[in-house]
């Protein structure tokens, strides 16, 4: 494993610019989900990957951390989750709306790759960026078959209340951020141990919405660190 490449592709996303070539698209329900397998024998753990508000626009850097789990043995999973929209990219003032169908319709991605014999279903984890951040929290809290979430300055999604969330979480947010404000990150972290869920957060002093340089390589080590704890330790 290059852990240069790991590193460089976690960051990458992390910056809030398609998947690569080993990537193998396929359908499930009416989302398209591009697909990268890890090298390796056996069933391998697997990670969904959400895009935020802007869907595919910065596909390519998402395309990069594909790549980079896929090095460490991982399956990536990529929906294309506003298919189930008719849409490209989603407004602010469409979100809650639109919200529920975009969390149950994944429901049937994890449902379809968890039956799928070359991955291991005690090992699935979620990485989500900004609404697939908040989207991963709301699935984790709903699904016990999800081991690990992380969220990238994802908002705090209402129906968190509702569910019996249970997954490790990674919190990763900028104090700066204008979009999504940091107390949602305080919120969220809150909410989980009162639960008594494990929980890591790292507020990243300065940053907005989307990681700077200067700390995407830290918060790419503590992602990469964290999945490699709980779905490879």
């Amino acid at each position: 494993m290059d852990r240069r490449i790991v590193l460089q592709g976690l960051a990458g996303a992390l910056t809030a610019s398609p998947l690569g070539a080993n990537s193998a698209p396929a359908t499930s329900a009416r989302i398209t989900t591009d697909r990268s397998d890890g090298i390796g024998p056996g069933r391998r753990p697997a990670v969904l990957l959400l895009h935020g508000a802007d869907g595919l626009t910065r596909r390519a850097q998402y395309q990069l951390v594909s790549t980079a789990l896929a090095s460490q043995g991982y399956t990536v999973l990529f929906p294309h989750y506003f298919e189930l929209t008719d849409q490209r990219r989603a407004s602010y003032g469409e979100i809650a709306a639109k919200y529920p169908l975009w969390r149950d319709g994944l429901g049937g991605v994890i449902d379809a790759a968890l039956a799928d014999p070359r991955i291991d279903p005690a090992r699935f984890g979620i990485v989500g960026v900004s609404l697939g951040g908040a989207l991963a929290l709301s699935i984790g809290a709903r699904d016990p078959r999800v081991q690990a979430v992380v969220s990238c300055f994802g908002f705090r999604p209402q129906d968190l209340d509702e569910g019996r969330p249970q997954a490790p979480t990674l919190i990763l947010h900028g104090d700066a951020d204008r979009v999504v404000p940091v107390r949602n990150a305080d919120a969220i972290e809150a909410t989980l141990q009162a639960r008594g869920v494990t929980v890591e957060k790292k507020i990243y002093a300065g940053e907005g919405h989307g990681f700077s340089q200067a700390v995407q390589i830290d918060a790419a080590m503590r992602s990469a660190a964290f999945l490699e704890r709980h779905l490879r330790g």
